[in-house]
C-alpha cells in the first residue's frame, strides 16, 4: 500500500496544466515554475503532490518518501526513473534515477518510493 512518509515539499507555480498528473515527476523550468517530465531519463525536480491547473499552486515533494505513478512493472527496490510522461520505470544505465521502488507495482499503479533530492546518475 502507497504511504506518504516524512518528506520534505516545496510550493511553485504549474507552468503548464497538471491537474491529471497528481503523483507524476515534474521538472523546474528556467521560468521557475513545474511542468511535467516529458524526457525519459531526464533529472527531475521531484513528484507532484496535488493536481493544479496551468498557473495555480503546486505542491512538489522534493526528497522523502511519496507516492508516484508507475509506468510499467517495477520490482521492489528498483531504482526509479521518469518515462516520457512523468510515469515512474525502472532506471537504466545513463540515466538519472530519482530514487527507490518501496514496494513492485505495475502499469497505472500509484506506489510509494523513496524520492532522491536531485537524482543520481546511474553508470
Amino acid at each position: 500500500m502507497a504511504v506518504t512518509q516524512s518528506r520534505e515539499t516545496r510550493s511553485l507555480i504549474a507552468g503548464e496544466d497538471l491537474s491529471s498528473s497528481q503523483f507524476k515527476f515534474v521538472t523546474l523550468e528556467s521560468d521557475g515554475q513545474v511542468d511535467l517530465a516529458d524526457a525519459a531519463g531526464e533529472r527531475c525536480f521531484g513528484v507532484l503532490e496535488n493536481d493544479p491547473a496551468s498557473g495555480g499552486e503546486a505542491t512538489v515533494v522534493v526528497s522523502g518518501q511519496t507516492r508516484i505513478t508507475c509506468g510499467g512493472t517495477v520490482a521492489a527496490g528498483a531504482q526509479l526513473q521518469t518515462d516520457a510522461s512523468g510515469d515512474a520505470i525502472t532506471a537504466a544505465s545513463g540515466d538519472v534515477s530519482m530514487g527507490y521502488a518501496m514496494e513492485a507495482g505495475v502499469d497505472g499503479q500509484v506506489i510509494a518510493m523513496e524520492l532522491i533530492q536531485g537524482g543520481n546518475i546511474l553508470a
